[in-house]
C-alpha cells in the first residue's frame, strides 16, 4: 500500500534472516549468461537464501541482488543504470509511471507457467498493462481494512468507525492516502479519485468522537492493542496476522461490504535486462506454490497472486484465512496518484487531524 507499509512488514518478516546479507554495491552492467540481477527491498522475499540456492541448483541461475530503501529511489536507479538489472519488483501504483517511461518490457507469459493461474483481478490491474500487453506478474497482495477485537459484533461497513457505541475505542491508520480512501468508500467514491473531497473530510470528520489512537507503526498499534486502549482500528491484512499468530492478540481482521484499500506488487523486466529470459525464469519460481508455502509457513509473507499457491497453504493458516480471493472483487487498489492529487489528500488528512486534535 504505502511504502512504510512494506518496510514494516519486511522488517518483521526477515529481520533474522537478512543480518546474513550483505547489501551490494551498483551491479556490473555485464553479466553472464547464467545469472540475473534482481532490484528490490532488502529482505522481501527474492533473496531468501534458501530459495536462492534451490533456484540456482534447479536452473545454474545465480541471482544477485541491489535494493532500493523508497519507491521514488528504485525508479531513479532504473533510469540511471540502463542495463543493469533483470528484474525489479515494483507496486502497481508505480508500475503504469515505469511503462509510461518505456522503464518496462512487455512479459511474455509463456515463459511463466505458473501464471496461468494468477487471481484474473491482479491480472487485469490496468496499472500492470498497456495496450493489451501485461508488463508485470503480479506477485503479491494485501489490504487495509478493519480490525476488532474478538467477541465483539463484527462489522459490515466502514460506518461503524463513527459508531457512538466505539466512543473513545477507535484507533485509526496516520497514512494520508489509505484514510482518504477510507473516506471515499464512506462516501460512495473512487479511492484514486474522489470528485467530493468535501464528502470525504466529513466522513472522516465525523469519527472524530470515536477516535483514541493514531497509529503509524504496527509495534504501536499491537502495545496498544494489548493495553486495550481501542477495540476497533483500520489495520493492515497481513499485521493481522502478525499480531495474532506471533503476539497473541485477540484480532479479527474484517472486509466490510465497501471493500479494503489493496494494495498489489508486481514482477517486472526492465527494457534494457541483459538476462530475460533468466528473470521470467525468477519470476516463474516467485509465484510457485512450493516457494510460497515455504516462504509464507516458515518465514511470514504477504498474500500470493497465484490463487493456487494460496490454495496450498493448510486450511488453517491465518494468511490462507485473512486474505480470501473473494475480497479481490470488492477490494480497491491503489493507483499511481497525481502529485497535485496527492498533495489534495495530504492536506486532507492534516485538516481532519487537527480537527480530531480540538
Amino acid at each position: 500500500m504505502t511504502e512504510l507499509t512494506r518496510r514494516n512488514t519486511m522488517k518483521l518478516m526477515s529481520a533474522a534472516l537478512i543480518a546474513g546479507v550483505s547489501i551490494s554495491t551498483l551491479p556490473r552492467k555485464a553479466f553472464s549468461a547464467g545469472s540475473i540481477t534482481v532490484l528490490n527491498w532488502q529482505g522481501y522475499g527474492t533473496d531468501e537464501a534458501w530459495s536462492l540456492k534451490a533456484f540456482t541448483e534447479k536452473t545454474g541461475i545465480k541471482v544477485v541482488h541491489d535494493y532500493y530503501s523508497s519507491e521514488s529511489e528504485m525508479l531513479t536507479k532504473m533510469r540511471t543504470n540502463p542495463g543493469a538489472y533483470d528484474l525489479v519488483i515494483l507496486n502497481a501504483a508505480r508500475c503504469a509511471q515505469a511503462v509510461a517511461e518505456d522503464l518496462l518490457q512487455p512479459i511474455d507469459f509463456s515463459k511463466v507457467p505458473n501464471a496461468s493461474t494468477v487471481d484474473e483481478t491482479l491480472r487485469a490491474n490496468p496499472n500492470f498493462s498497456k495496450d493489451g500487453k501485461g508488463y508485470a506478474v503480479p506477485w503479491v497482495w494485501g489490504m487495509t481494512s478493519l480490525a476488532i477485537r474478538e467477541g465483539m459484533t463484527v462489522p459490515d461497513s466502514y460506518a461503524v468507525l463513527a459508531d457512538p457505541a466505539y466512543k473513545g475505542r477507535v484507533a485509526m491508520d496516520d497514512d494520508a492516502i489509505i484514510n482518504v480512501g477510507v473516506g471515499a468508500l464512506m462516501s460512495g467514491q473512487d479511492i484514486n479519485d474522489p470528485k467530493d473531497l468535501a464528502a470525504v473530510t466529513a466522513a472522516l470528520k465525523s469519527i472524530k468522537p470515536n477516535v483514541k489512537l493514531l497509529w503509524s507503526t504496527e509495534d504501536q498499534w499491537n502495545k496498544s492493542f494489548a493495553a486495550k486502549e481501542f477495540d476497533l482500528s483500520l489495520f493492515w491484512s497481513g499485521g493481522s496476522v502478525r499480531s495474532k499468530r506471533v503476539s497473541k492478540l485477540p484480532v479479527q481482521f474484517v472486509v466490510p461490504k465497501e471493500g479494503g484499500v489493496g494494495w498489489v506488487d508486481g514482477l517486472g523486466v526492465p527494457t534494457s535486462a541483459p538476462n530475460p529470459e533468466g528473470a521470467l525464469a525468477f519470476v516463474n519460481w516467485m509465484i510457485d506454490p512450493t516457494f510460497y508455502v515455504e516462504w509464507a509457513t516458515k518465514i511470514g509473507a504477504p498474500a500470493s497472486s497465484n490463487s493456487a499457491a494460496l490454495s496450498a497453504l493448510p486450511a488453517d493458516d491465518l494468511t490462507r484465512l485473512v486474505h480470501k480471493t473473494e475480497y479481490l472483487k470488492t477490494t480497491s487498489f491503489v493507483s499511481g496518484i497525481p502529485d497535485d492529487r496527492r498533495e489534495a489528500f495530504n492536506n486532507i488528512w492534516q485538516e481532519v487531524k487537527a480537527f480530531y486534535a480540538e
